[in-house]
């Protein structure tokens, strides 16, 4: 079927390869070029922060500027540009609000994130590509669905663009101090905007206004979509959200499979072939000082060190897991209780080494030469590392929440069925029988492994099946 093309605008604070702090990094860096289609022309809007690689600062060419309006200030917005791959890419620049150390974590990060959304409306004034569809990403663009519809409403460049709001983690909604709501965005006695963003008596919700204005809103995977309607992970959004539950979707997301190949690892490997991923281990245990054995199975966890992900189940069964010969690899960092407490551990046990950095090559040869990976999260809205993993027959253990259920299949013992073991508790005995259950199969049932290792590698996580459920939306309220 033919259909009309539409234009897309994806808005985001980062994206790699320019600047990744976390998934939405990876998200925004892969889904607009597997978006890209006859039918759809996908362009995608950032800041110009200080971080983005020098080599690509070099090739930016300057486009235009202009005054953007933000309460009773005028502030200054170049526009840059490059293409690479598939995608055109435009940069907005401030150097007061972007020329920092890091991405995030300053005070005024509201008042950022709110300049780039209005800037980003703004510049439609001054290239050339006009939207149909505007589709935002997390708290930092929250508000151009909400100045699209109050300040740019009866504009004709503006008055048929439709918004998309994609949550990819809901903890973080830009909750600020209501004088902003006037200083800032320049919203004070607007009654809806001011009904909408409240948050409470003191407080408004950037997140909560892009629920209330946006046309559709989607999230990371169906599991955690129905998640945030109540309140154990609704994080106090659960009542807006199950309001909107008939323009609520959630989208698995995928992965970079062209990058993530195990016939690209050190040692190159496949499914009809798996000598190279032994190969990978030993290396991989040898570079960690672990024993280097290939009876001891090898379970890795790559993340940030944060309660989030499980770590004080990890650290009630941490001593059991060692002592049954589980060799035990961490790389990440994060809070320095739990890096305190898991140098103190590797310091102290043979079987486990700890690399406190975000080292992603290192990451890539981990997944390559594992056999599992732990990710015992207590949510997790999607999830890449176990995409990743599995892409390399490294089989996820994980904790049924979120993307984790929806991307893993659960071992079953009499079938051989699965590409990896799941628990559904929030204790650590769980933890502990999950990875033990999974240490047997290694040791006792090498033909249940290996046909849990091929099905894994056999699971489609690209990009392919997320795109066309976004472009049917975009169909779907364009229509």
């Amino acid at each position: 079927m033919a259909y009309k093309k539409i234009n897309v605008l994806f808005a985001s604070f980062e994206a790699t390869p320019f600047i990744k702090t976390g998934g939405l990094g990876d998200v925004a860096g892969s889904l607009p070029a597997a978006l890209q289609y006859p039918a759809c022309e996908v362009r995608v809007i950032l800041p110009k922060l200080r971080q983005i690689p020098q080599q690509y600062h070099d090739q930016m060419q300057f486009l235009t500027s202009f005054g953007v309006p933000l309460g009773w200030r005028v502030q200054h917005c170049g526009v840059f540009t490059l293409k690479l791959g598939k995608i055109r890419y435009y940069f907005l620049d401030n150097e007061y609000y972007f020329y920092r150390d890091s991405a995030y974590g300053y005070g005024d990060d509201c008042e950022r994130v709110a300049y780039f959304s209005k800037a980003v409306l703004e510049c439609l004034q001054h290239i050339d590509f006009h939207p149909d569809i505007i589709h935002a990403n997390d708290w930092h663009t929250a508000l151009i669905p909400v100045f699209l519809r109050e300040q740019y409403r009866g504009m004709e460049l503006y008055d048929r663009i439709k918004t998309v709001y994609t949550i990819h983690n809901l903890k973080f909604q830009g909750v600020c101090w209501r004088f902003y709501l006037g200083d800032i965005l320049g919203l004070a006695g607007c009654k809806n905007a001011e009904d909408q963003l409240n948050w409470d008596r003191d407080a408004i919700n950037f997140m909560q206004g892009a629920l209330y204005y946006s046309d559709y809103i989607t999230t990371v995977s169906p599991t955690y979509a129905r998640e945030i309607c109540g309140s154990t992970f609704g994080e106090g959004l659960d009542g807006v959200l199950a309001q909107h539950q008939d323009r609520l979707e959630g989208i698995l997301n995928g992965i970079d499979t062209e990058k993530f190949d195990p016939q690209k690892a050190a040692f190159p490997f496949s499914a009809a072939d798996m000598s190279g991923k032994r190969a990978c281990k030993a290396a991989l245990q040898q570079e960690l000082g672990l024993p280097v054995r290939d009876d001891s199975p090898l379970a890795v966890l790559i993340s940030r060190l944060t309660d989030q992900k499980g770590l004080d189940l990890l650290a009630g069964c941490l001593g059991s897991l060692l002592y049954n010969n589980v060799q035990i690899a961490i790389l990440g960092t994060g809070d320095p209780h739990y890096e305190g407490m898991l140098s103190n551990a590797a310091n102290a046990n043979e079987n486990m080494a700890i690399r406190l950095a975000f080292d992603e090559p290192l990451s890539q040869r981990m997944y390559a030469g594992a056999d599992m990976l732990l990710m015992p999260s207590l949510f997790e809205p999607c999830g890449l590392n176990q995409m990743i993993a599995m892409a390399y027959g490294t089989l996820p253990v994980v904790r049924e929440t979120g993307g984790l259920r929806d991307s893993v299949i659960p071992y079953n013992q009499f079938t051989g069925e699965g590409t990896g073991f799941s628990f559904r508790g929030t204790s650590a005995w769980e933890l502990e029988n999950c990875v033990l259950t999974a240490a047997r199969v290694f040791w006792d049932n090498r033909e249940h492994w290996e046909r849990l290792q091929k099905q894994a590698m056999a699971q489609d996580f690209s990009w392919k099946n997320s795109a066309k459920a976004y472009r049917a939306i975009y169909r779907k309220i364009l229509a």
